[in-house]
């Protein structure tokens, strides 16, 4: 991923935050017919390794637990807050006219390995811990043992566990570092009229705090 150093986050904690605020990734992978994706639900353990571990679960009936079983190379996608940014919210754009339409995103690239877990403890242990993270902003949280034994035993058969070891870690936030203070403010003003509240609020927050310190997470 091409990443200007005006753009990189080097900071571990906004990392995390865009992985568990976003555990939706991308996760990309390479076999014999070529490039493949799968659109699946992680969970992050920071306390686990170098770098981390992202655990999930995919379809017994999906062929990468097949493809990828023994420490296979994969690269995962996190993508964050995102809106297209107009030249008219540029409050230097009326004085110059000299701006041009962009896109203002987070995304995180996970690089590692991946192996299929052969515990069937582990694995349900990792469907408790998304599933009480993802129901934990409702009112009365479904938990597994909501449903009858026999159905949840059912269903945990037709899955397969899966984990990535992370081995490097690239984060880019395009959130105009490269514009005046007050394009920024502009343009901040302009997305909360709109409704894009979660953009604004991360633009204002990384103006208020710039300083994104040494880059640890990258394996050269």
């Amino acid at each position: 991923m091409y990443i200007p150093e005006h753009f990189a986050e080097h900071r571990p904690e906004q990392l995390h935050r865009i992985i568990r605020d976003n555990p939706l990734g991308i996760l990309v992978t390479e076999g014999e017919s070529g490039m493949d994706a799968d659109h699946i639900p992680f969970e992050l353990n920071t306390g686990q390794g170098t770098y981390g571990l992202l655990t999930a679960h995919v379809a017994r009936a999906n062929p990468v637990w097949q493809r990828c079983t023994g420490g296979t190379p994969v690269m995962v996608i996190f993508r964050g807050a995102e809106g297209y940014i107009t030249p008219n919210w540029y409050a230097s754009k009326h004085e110059t006219h000299r701006q041009v339409p962009t896109w203002n995103y987070e995304v995180v690239h996970v690089h590692g390995v991946m192996r299929v877990m052969s515990e069937e403890k582990l694995l349900r242990r990792t469907l408790a811990l998304l599933t009480r993270h993802q129901e934990s902003k409702e009112i009365k949280p479904w938990k597994m043992g909501d449903a009858p034994r026999e159905y949840l035993d059912e269903m945990v058969s037709r899955v397969v566990g899966i984990e990535i070891e992370m081995q490097c870690v690239e984060c880019k936030r395009k959130l105009n570092q490269n514009k005046s203070h007050a394009d920024r403010l502009s343009v901040i003003a302009h997305l909360r009229e709109r409704g894009h509240v979660e953009l604004s609020s991360i633009m204002l927050a990384n103006l208020e705090q710039p300083d994104q310190g040494v880059a640890p997470w990258t394996l050269s």
